[in-house]
């Protein structure tokens, strides 16, 4: 072998060497005494993880101090109640992501379905109770927006009257070609036509650093209109460590500093082996 093709190689070889020794040492630094300092509350997508039974995942959530988790239904509140974990993201009343209040033949259906979920969601103890756009079909935004003023305030004095929040959560084009609430733009002037604090944005961070960037000014300007957080790794969706773009520790301060009091939830896709370390690392990385 050649003096240069061996210096190269052997370089090449070393550089794997110190990333597998890095990624090891981060893992086992993880394995040390798991503690938060719970400056914000931490919440998790449990569809994320959905090879793992629910009851295992609420044991494991127990486990580590965690108190609530996202995008649960009625059918999975008697289990939460066991494990005594919050329920903070109530599902269960759409119809689908693409299928949502901007199309009026869909309201009958939602009317009935929110109607009869909302009461639900306040007995329970829950406050929060996601919502969709829906897509466009070739719909202009402005008309899509007001069929959704008209659809959502035949739901929202109950809402109001049982202390529910309405969340519609806001998808890129990416992943969710076509959908409608796909820039915090329009989700802020649809929340400013209801006039109501119990109708807020799910702002999901991976899907607006993909569609418009600019996080931590979106946050700071608008953080009024936004109830609740998602986070998960841009690109791809996966672990919010140093293989992707977001400076999460940076956001999660400006989110903090803005008073917020509602839940952050992790909605990342776990790619490491051992799928609770990447989630241990994932709170870990948000609790500044």
């Amino acid at each position: 072998m050649k003096r240069r093709k061996f210096i190269t190689t052997t370089a090449t070889v070393s550089a794997g060497l110190l990333a597998c020794k890095a990624e090891g040492n981060t893992k086992k630094e993880l394995s040390k005494k798991f503690q938060l300092k719970n400056n914000i509350k931490h919440s998790v997508c449990q569809w994320c993880f959905g090879d793992i039974p629910l009851e295992d995942f609420l044991k494991t959530l127990n486990s580590l101090g965690i108190r609530a988790i996202d995008l649960i239904g009625p059918e999975g509140w008697p289990l939460l109640k066991k494990y005594d974990i919050h329920c903070s993201m109530c599902n269960g009343a759409e119809i689908t992501l693409t299928e949502g209040w901007n199309d009026p033949k869909y309201h009958q259906t939602l009317v009935k379905s929110y109607s009869e979920m909302i009461p639900k969601v306040a007995k329970a103890g829950y406050t929060n109770l996601i919502c969709f756009s829906g897509n466009r079909r070739g719909m202009n935004d402005q008309v899509g927006m007001q069929n959704c003023v008209d659809g959502l305030k035949k739901i929202m004095p109950m809402a109001e009257k049982h202390g529910v929040v309405i969340q519609m959560e806001l998808f890129n084009q990416i992943d969710h070609a076509d959908y409608m609430c796909d820039t915090s733009a329009w989700g802020i002037e649809l929340c400013q036509k209801l006039g109501s604090d119990n109708f807020k944005l799910l702002f999901d961070i991976y899907h607006m650093q993909i569609q418009e960037g600019d996080i931590i000014r979106s946050i700071q300007n608008n953080h009024e209109y936004f109830g609740h957080y998602h986070t998960a790794g841009v690109p791809g969706r996966h672990e919010i460590d140093e293989t992707q773009e977001l400076n999460y520790p940076a956001i999660i301060k400006a989110i903090i500093a803005t008073g917020f009091e509602g839940y952050l939830a992790q909605e990342f896709i776990p790619t490491w082996d051992d799928k609770i370390e990447a989630l241990k690392h994932g709170f870990l990385t948000c609790d500044v």
